[in-house]
C-alpha cells in the first residue's frame, strides 16, 4: 500500500512532497521518501518509520530542485527500512511505485546477467533499472519508460525524474490509480485527486495502460499502443478531492474499479513477494496468534462480510485441513455456540463497528477464547478488542454496498488460511509458493475482468425488467452466489436470490420459467460437470441463464447458456476473488438502468451499529 506524488515546478518541490505525502499517509506509514534534481543529479532523502522522520531530514537537506518525486510505502517487497524505502534509483533515473511486479525476479536475473547491481530487496527498484538500461542504450526518456513498462506483468503506478532532465516528469499506470494535476505552469502526479487537491483545481485521470510524459507547460499522455492521447480535464476543488468519485459515474463504480488497487495492497500484508511465503501480518499493535493451538475456525459476520467468511470456511477446510463454521453475527449468540479454547474466533467487518459482531466478540472474549479481526479500520471497536488484527487495505470505501472491502477481505482470508496451512503441515514449501505467485497475480487478473463491463452492461437492459433473479454456485462459489444476489437487491430493488446449485431441484426450480433469469457462478473447477448438469435442468425449462465462467467452462457448456461473462483463468480455489466482479458489475449496471441511488440505496446504513 503506497502513495506517490510528484512535482514539476519553477519553485523548490521537497517541502510540497513532504506535504502532500501528509494526505497520503493513509496509504502507508513503513517509510517515506522524496528525490528530487540537486544541480542536475538525483539527491534522495528517504526514512523509515511515520513521515515526521522524513520531515525532519528533509528541511536539514534544504533541497533546491523545482522537480522531485515523492512516496509513502506499506511495505511489499523487502523489509521496511531506509535501504528499501522509495524513491529507487539506478543511473540517471528515480521512481516512485505502487503496486506490485509479478515477473520481476525473471527481469532482475535478466539485468543482473547484463551487469546490473541492486542495492534493494524491492521489485520496484527493477523498474529504474529497465528505464535507466534504455537511457543508456540511446533511448529517449519518453521511449525508455514505454520500452519498461512493455515488460513489466503486474500492476503499477509509477512517476519517473531522471538526471539532467530539468523540464521533465514522466508517469505510466496499470491497475493502480494515477492521475496529472495541471497547474499554472506547473505540473503533478498523484496517487488520487487527494494527493494533488491543494496544489491545482485541475485534473487528468489516467486510464488503464496510460502513460505521460510532463513539462512545465505542456503534456502529452500516450496508450498502450505508444500513440498519443487525448484525456479530459476535470474540474475539482481541495475539498471534493476528499470524497472524490474521479471520472466515474458514482462511488460504487469506482470502487469496483479500484479493487486492482485494493487487493494488492492487502495481498502485500500477507505475502513476501522475495520469500513467496503467506504468513500473518507483522504490524505493531496488531497482536500475535499461536497457530500451534489453533484446530479450530469459527468465523462470525454480518451481510457482505458473512459471505466472504462462507467463502473462507472452505479455505480453511481444503487448504488448511482445519474444520471452519462461518455464522451470522445476529444469531451467533443465541444458539448458545459450543468452542473449544483451541477455537480461533475470526471476526469480518469492514467498519469494525458492526453492533451485532461487536456483540458475538463479546461473548467469545468472555469464554476467554483466542479472537482475531479480518478488519478495513484498524482504529475501529472491533480492531481494538482483537488479540490481533489481520488488514483489510481496502481504503474508505463510500458506497453503501460493498465491493472493494470485500474482496480485500476474500485475500486477508485466503492468506491467513494459506498461513495456518503451512504452519500445520498441510502446505507444502512448493504449494506455498504457488500459493503465493497465484496471489500475486490477483491485481492484473482483477484489471481483466473489469474489461467485462460494457458486456454486463448490454446484459443488464434486459435483466432490470426481471421481477426475481435466482443466483447459483457449487462449492466456495455458493458464497459468491449469495453476495451476487445481494448486490442485486441492495441496489436495484429486484428480489434475488442466491442457492447453492445442487438445492435447485429441491425446491427452487418451481420458480424457473422465461421470465426468471438464473446468473449460474461457475468457472472450472472438478464440480464444474455437476454445476453444467444443473445449467441444463434450468435450460430444459425455459429458464434462461447468465453463466460465469472461465474460458473452458463456457465452451463445456455449449449452447445452453443465454450469456456467457467469462473471466480468466487461474487457480480455481483463488476463482472466487475474480467471480465476483462481474456480479459487482451486472448490479450496478441494473441499478444503472432502473434509475436507482447506486450509492445510497434505500433503506441502508453503510456502518450498522444496531443490533
Amino acid at each position: 500500500m503506497c502513495g506517490i506524488i510528484g512535482i514539476l515546478s519553477d519553485e523548490p518541490v521537497a517541502l510540497r512532497l513532504v506535504e502532500a505525502l501528509r494526505r497520503l499517509e493513509y496509504r502507508g506509514y513503513d517509510s517515506a521518501g522524496v528525490a528530487t534534481l540537486e544541480a542536475g543529479g538525483v539527491t534522495r532523502v528517504r526514512a523509515p518509520g511515520k513521515l515526521i522522520n522524513l520531515d525532519d531530514k528533509v528541511r536539514a537537506a534544504r533541497l533546491e530542485s523545482g522537480v522531485g518525486v515523492g512516496h509513502t510505502r506499506w511495505a511489499t517487497h523487502g523489509e521496511a527500512n531506509e535501504i528499501n524505502a522509495h524513491p529507487h534509483a539506478s543511473g540517471r533515473v528515480a521512481i516512485v511505485h505502487n503496486g506490485i511486479i509479478e515477473n520481476f525476479r525473471d527481469l532482475r536475473l535478466a539485468l543482473e546477467a547484463r551487469g546490473r547491481r541492486f542495492d534493494t530487496q524491492t521489485d520496484s527498484e527493477t523498474i529504474a533499472h529497465l528505464i535507466d538500461e534504455g537511457l543508456t542504450e540511446g533511448l529517449t526518456p519518453r521511449d525508455a519508460l514505454l520500452r519498461a513498462v512493455r515488460q513489466l506483468k503486474g500492476a503499477y503506478a509509477l512517476a519517473v525524474i531522471v538526471e539532467g532532465e530539468e523540464d521533465l516528469m514522466m508517469g505510466a499506470r496499470q491497475g493502480s490509480p494515477l492521475v496529472i494535476g495541471v497547474g499554472r505552469g506547473e505540473m503533478f502526479l498523484g496517487s488520487d485527486a487527494l494527493a494533488v487537491g491543494p496544489f491545482t483545481s485541475q485534473v487528468i485521470y489516467l486510464e488503464e495502460g496510460d502513460a505521460c510524459v510532463l513539462h512545465r507547460g505542456s503534456r502529452s499522455i500516450f496508450n498502450t499502443a505508444g500513440e498519443e492521447v487525448q484525456r479530459p480535464v476535470t474540474q475539482i476543488d481541495a475539498i471534493a478531492a476528499a470524497v472524490d468519485k474521479g471520472n466515474y459515474r458514482h462511488f460504487m463504480l469506482k470502487e469496483i474499479h479500484e479493487q486492482p488497487d485494493s487487493a494488492s495492497r492487502t495481498i502485500a500484508a500477507y505475502v513476501d513477494a522475495i520469500e513467496e511465503t503467506v504468513g500473518l501480518p507483522d504490524r505493531p499493535g496488531g497482536g500475535a496468534i499461536d497457530l500451534a493451538k489453533v484446530d479450530r475456525v469459527q468465523i462470525v459476520a454480518c451481510g457482505t462480510a458473512y459471505y466472504a467468511g462462507l467463502a473462507a470456511a472452505y479455505w480453511f477446510e481444503r487448504i488448511a485441513r482445519v474444520p471452519a463454521t462461518a455464522d451470522i453475527a445476529s444469531e451467533f449468540r443465541y444458539r448458545s455456540p459450543v468452542l473449544s479454547p483451541t477455537t480461533l474466533c475470526l471476526f469480518v467487518s469492514q467498519s469494525g463497528e458492526t453492533a451485532d459482531t461487536r456483540a458475538a466478540l463479546d461473548l467469545c472474549r468472555s469464554q476467554g477464547l483466542t479472537t482475531a479481526a479480518v478488519v478495513n479500520v484498524p482504529t475501529s471497536s472491533i480492531a481494538r478488542e482483537v488479540d490481533a488484527v489481520f488488514p483489510t487495505l481496502a481504503g474508505t470505501e463510500i458506497g453503501v454496498a460493498s465491493t472493494k472491502a470485500f474482496t480485500a477481505q476474500l485475500c486477508a482470508l485466503l492468506s491467513v488460511a494459506i498461513a495456518l496451512g503451512r504452519h500445520r503441515g498441510a502446505v507444502s514449501r512448493d504449494r506455498e509458493r504457488a500459493f503465493a505467485r497465484s496471489m500475486m497475480e490477483r491485481p492484473r487478473l482483477l484489471s481483466e475482468t473489469l474489461k467485462l463491463e460494457a458486456e454486463t452492461a448490454d446484459i443488464a437492459i434486459d435483466l432490470s425488467r426481471a421481477r426475481d433473479v435466482l443466483y447459483l454456485g457449487r462449492g466456495v462459489f455458493y458464497p459468491m452466489a449469495l453476495e451476487g444476489a445481494l448486490k442485486l437487491k441492495e441496489i436495484s430493488y429486484i428480489h434475488a436470490e442466491g442457492y447453492a446449485s445442487g438445492e435447485l431441484k429441491h425446491g427452487p426450480i418451481a420458480l424457473v420459467d422465461d421470465a426468471t433469469p438464473v446468473i449460474m457462478v461457475a468457472p472450472a473447477d472438478e464440480l464444474l460437470d455437476k454445476s453444467l448438469s444443473n445449467l441444463e435442468e434450468v435450460a430444459t425449462r425455459r429458464g434462461k441463464v447468465i453463466l460465469i465462467s472461465t474460458a473452458d467452462g463456457v465452451t463445456s457448456a455449449g449452447p445452453s447458456p443465454a450469456r456467457t461473462l467469462v473471466v480468466p483463468d487461474c487457480d480455481p480455489l483463488l476463482a472466487p476473488i475474480l467471480a465476483v466482479v462481474p456480479l459487482q458489475l451486472l448490479a450496478y449496471a441494473v441499478a444503472v438502468e432502473k434509475g436507482a441511488d447506486v450509492d445510497q440505496p434505500r433503506n441502508l446504513a453503510k456502518s450498522v451499529t444496531v443490533e
